[in-house]
């Protein structure tokens, strides 16, 4: 589904990722992993056609996406930010209705197959009940379903999220990520979302893709564990890893 050859990016004097190949497969999960500042952000807006790579390219269905039309590119691939999102006076059915702009008229008419995809979406996520309330008087993990309802009723067969828990505890974290797990299986979806969650991303993902600046690593999450890039990657003072822990932990 999605395909890098040769990719570098970076910006000013630093290089993030150099001659980086990959193939990454839909119906799955995948978790982004790497230290602040490694580029993973950099990586999604890549993917998003809002990064230039410095070299390279990144391909959607074998197709550059640099040469994709923006509705092309917003038919195939949404996107989720890491910013809190509190939007006063607009119904949460609204905001999800917003996902279907790339399907509208010029005038942003929504038909009944629109609001059809409206309502799944927020079903999907639980949140079907929201649909009158305004974001600025929900908790932070309700306001991120809606987001993700958004992403989901754009109909893309990517979806990304950059640090989509980045604002909520240990239970909501983790049911967050179970939440996006469902999605990727049932709706056949290529789920990306960075993270420092290392434990959920391990116990929860399908893949892992993992940035050890210039390399990036992609391998299914079993192989990932076993690989030592893990541990090479983050042992320090403050942090220990036992792969063969969470070899044990993720069965």
């Amino acid at each position: 589904m999605i395909q890098f050859k040769e990719l570098a990016l970076g910006y000013g004097q630093r290089t993030l990722l150099d001659k980086v190949s990959t193939q990454i497969a839909g119906s799955q999960l995948i978790a982004l992993l790497g230290r602040n500042g490694t580029g993973k952000s950099t990586l999604l807006r890549a993917i998003m056609g809002l990064e230039k790579p410095l070299k390279g390219e990144i391909l959607l269905k074998n197709k550059n996406i640099s040469l994709l039309k923006p509705e092309e590119l917003a038919r195939n691939i949404s996107f989720v930010t890491t910013d809190k999102v509190r939007i006063a006076n607009l119904r949460c059915e609204d905001v999800v209705s917003l996902g279907r702009a790339p399907y509208t008229n010029w005038l942003g008419q929504l038909q009944s197959e629109d609001k059809v995809q409206v309502d799944e979406a927020m079903r999907l996520v639980g949140m079907t009940d929201y649909a009158e309330k305004t974001m600025d008087k929900m908790s932070d993990g309700e306001c991120q379903r809606i987001m993700i309802a958004r992403a989901l009723a754009q109909d893309t067969p990517v979806i990304l999220l950059d640090e989509p828990t980045a604002f909520l505890d240990l239970p909501n974290r983790y049911e967050l990520c179970l939440l996006l797990k469902k999605l990727a299986e049932k709706k056949g979806k290529c789920i990306i979302f960075s993270t420092h969650d290392l434990d959920i991303a391990l116990s929860l993902c399908d893949s892992i893709m993992l940035i050890d600046n210039p390399q990036l690593y992609s391998l299914l999450t079993p192989e990932m564990i076993t690989s030592g890039h893990i541990e090479r990657l983050f042992r320090n003072e403050s942090v220990t890893f036992d792969a063969q822990e969470m070899r044990v932990r993720i069965k």
